[in-house]
């Protein structure tokens, strides 16, 4: 089994504890995420890249938190760029409603 991307472990860690509503900061996403600790200079670099993400709510100093109105975007990262599989995909994004016109291609 392939090591995801530190991009990918961030957005998995964003995942397993997303809240609506409850940005979760750099120190404690970096300290959940699958990453080893050699890694969290580039983590940090990866969660100031997604900052700027469409599917990411930025809450400056209080952290980034996943939006849930841009979750197709967010399923075709996942999908594409993390190699997770659409039956994972649709388990861990149970808010999004556009699964009957989502298109994998």
């Amino acid at each position: 089994m392939q090591k995801p991307s530190v991009k990918c472990a961030l957005l998995a860690a964003m995942i397993a504890k997303h809240k609506w509503g409850t940005p979760i900061d750099e120190d404690n996403l970096l300290a959940i995420a699958a990453i080893d600790t050699s890694e969290y200079a580039l983590a940090s670099e990866v969660f100031n890249d997604l900052r700027s993400e469409v599917y990411i709510t930025n809450k400056g100093n209080r952290g980034i938190e996943l939006d849930n109105g841009a979750f197709g975007q967010l399923a075709e990262v996942l999908y594409h760029e993390c190699g997770w599989e659409a039956f994972q995909i649709k388990s861990q994004l149970k808010h999004y409603e556009g699964w009957g016109n989502h298109d994998w291609a």
